[in-house]
């Protein structure tokens, strides 16, 4: 089956708040310079090292932002969904990426030159603080899920991170099951803990019905008290 193009016009209704921001001359320069690109489940999108060139907007799909570590095992720090921007820290910082960059799921995004965006940046204080704001809630995340997966124990974390999967990605239609089938290595790297304690810990909820399992799908049962379990870490 081919692939269907995405048209400009549903770029610039993705980047919305955004285009709102911009003169009619900038949204001409932003329109001349859209780009959809397509990333297969798993296809990295970016790596550790290098030098960033484009802002990027999720369209379609979803993104783990991450870095490897010891041993070859990984850390998921941030989840992207529908849509976001990500991957222009580093050029504001004049460095390279600190992390890396997949796609969970067969994904689709939209990217803009960097160079371009700072030229407007400098002439639009709107767009500035725009970008500000996001820098700023993107640290805050940053920080809070630091704090939640350094001091809670494992019950804890795994049941932040399940919350925090359900607040992300939202749930399917039957109002229980979140909606992304993460492997378990995943859920692992996004949980701060091996894979085999996050296979064991998953099948204690399961068995204490908090949670029910069916291959990748996970179905939340009982929000409360993992809620609780993450409160107490």
């Amino acid at each position: 089956m081919a692939k269907r193009e995405i048209k400009q016009e549903e770029m610039i209704a993705a980047i919305d708040d955004m285009w709102q921001l911009l003169t009619d001359e900038q949204r001409e320069l932003v329109g001349q310079h859209l780009e959809a690109r397509r990333y297969k489940k798993n296809q990295v999108i970016y790596s550790e090292g290098e030098t960033p060139s484009h802002l990027l907007c999720l369209l379609e799909g979803k993104v783990k932002i991450y870095r490897d570590g010891v041993g070859g095992r990984s850390q998921i720090m941030r989840v992207i969904k529908p849509v976001e921007y990500f991957g222009y820290r580093a050029y504001f910082a004049g460095g390279s990426f600190v992390t890396a960059a997949a796609a969970f799921e067969n994904s689709v995004i939209c990217t803009i030159p960097m160079s371009l965006i700072v030229s407007l940046v400098q002439d639009n204080n709107q767009l500035a603080m725009f970008f500000i704001k996001h820098l700023a809630i993107d640290l805050g995340i940053s920080d809070e899920r630091t704090v939640n997966l350094t001091q809670k124990h494992i019950r804890g974390r795994l049941a932040e991170s399940l919350l925090f999967l359900k607040e992300t990605y939202g749930l399917e239609e039957d109002g229980a099951t979140i909606s992304i089938f993460l492997s378990r290595e995943d859920l692992a790297n996004l949980s701060n803990m091996t894979t085999s304690n996050a296979i064991r810990t998953l099948s204690i909820f399961a068995s204490e019905k908090l949670i029910a399992i069916d291959g990748r799908k996970i179905k939340i049962i009982n929000e409360e008290e993992l809620k609780k379990i993450s409160r107490i870490g």
